[in-house]
């Protein structure tokens, strides 16, 4: 695993896209020359060029010119994966941005979002590195997106002052007065928005301290396993812990998502001197670890988090993993931070 590319998780959106539109996506694929398989493996990345073409493919497939802007109108939180659950229980809506800013090389690295304060407004300034050239579709897909998932945050409406994108106006521009509330200005120097400065103050409506630990905890593992690299086993590590708390994937879906067989990937494993079974006891007590070092999270919640039966059964596990129970692995953690700050 890298950090080069798009995760394959941002072709998502097109496919859903293109349903809502009312066409097939296999014939979509088979217009594009796309090959479908890759959606069933979450740990593919592709080139931005590659997702640039299937959005012009799109815009194409279903005659829509404004594709893109479109597609942001439909975004939803769970479709950027692991950022859009820290995000959506980040406490502020700044918070929530900051989070993007953090986790987006789990999504593509190149995509940078950043804002500035001038007096009472903040202009929020969207672009891809490091050459910043991006297709119309994908900018006002960006933008749209960036906008809704804004409001949804906060669960309130805000005008935007300005929106201003370095691409030329297509022939028809009565589509983004419906979505932005006012008609952007093309040709300028930046992909912006301008709106009060107040609603980065905004609290998040979803915001749950407990879930944000949580998700926070599977982000930060998934964007150092991107970054630093390491052994087959490392990727399927960070691939079990992207999967958290959503499921906890069998042998059969981590072998479909790497496009191998069963057998294939145990030996793989092998050659790494693990298994399968020793990985998910890895994942589930680096996981359980986090948590109760955080001391934020019942013992039932932990349970639920790593997809255990009952609590009962997580303790079982746990003192299985280290000796101790949760609780007295808790306590111990506690002293230890205790007797760090004495000496």
């Amino acid at each position: 695993m890298n950090n080069q590319g798009v995760a394959i998780s941002m072709v998502y959106p097109i496919m859903k896209t293109i349903v809502h539109k009312g066409y097939d996506t296999e014939q979509f694929c088979r217009f594009a020359s796309f090959d479908a398989r890759l959606l069933q493996d979450v740990d593919a990345r592709i080139e931005l060029e590659e997702l640039e073409r299937l959005m012009l493919a799109a815009a194409n497939f279903t005659k829509d010119e404004h594709f893109g802007l479109y597609q942001g109108k439909m975004m939803e939180f769970v479709d950027m994966g692991i950022p859009g659950y820290v995000m959506m229980h980040s406490r502020t809506v700044a918070d929530a941005l900051e989070a993007y800013q953090r986790y987006n090389v789990i999504l593509y690295s190149g995509f940078h979002l950043d804002w500035e304060v001038r007096g009472n407004d903040v202009y929020i300034r969207m672009s891809v590195q490091p050459d910043g050239r991006m297709s119309r579709h994908c900018v006002e897909d960006m933008a749209s997106s960036v906008y809704r998932l804004i409001g949804k945050l906060s669960n309130r409406h805000f005008a935007l002052h300005e929106v201003t994108f370095a691409h030329a106006a297509p022939a028809d521009t009565s589509p983004y007065m419906p979505v932005f509330g006012t008609m952007p200005r093309f040709g300028e120097t930046d992909n912006a928005m301008c709106m009060s400065k107040d609603v980065l103050d905004n609290p998040v409506l979803y915001s749950d301290p407990r879930l944000l630990g949580i998700f926070e905890t599977i982000a930060q593992e998934t964007s150092a396993g991107l970054t630093n690299g390491g052994t087959f086993a490392e990727r399927v590590v960070q691939w079990m812990k992207s999967c958290m708390p959503s499921y906890f994937p069998t042998l059969q879906q981590t072998a479909e998502s790497f496009g191998i067989s069963t057998r294939t990937l145990q030996n793989k494993l092998k050659q790494d001197a693990t298994s399968f079974n020793d990985l998910t006891a890895r994942v589930r007590k680096d996981l359980a670890v986090g948590y109760l070092r955080k001391g934020d999270y019942s013992v039932g919640d932990i349970a639920y988090a790593l997809h255990f039966s009952e609590p009962s059964a997580f303790q079982s596990a746990f003192k299985k993993w280290t000796g101790l129970t949760p609780g007295q692995y808790r306590t111990q953690a506690r002293e230890e931070r205790s007797s760090d700050i004495v000496s």
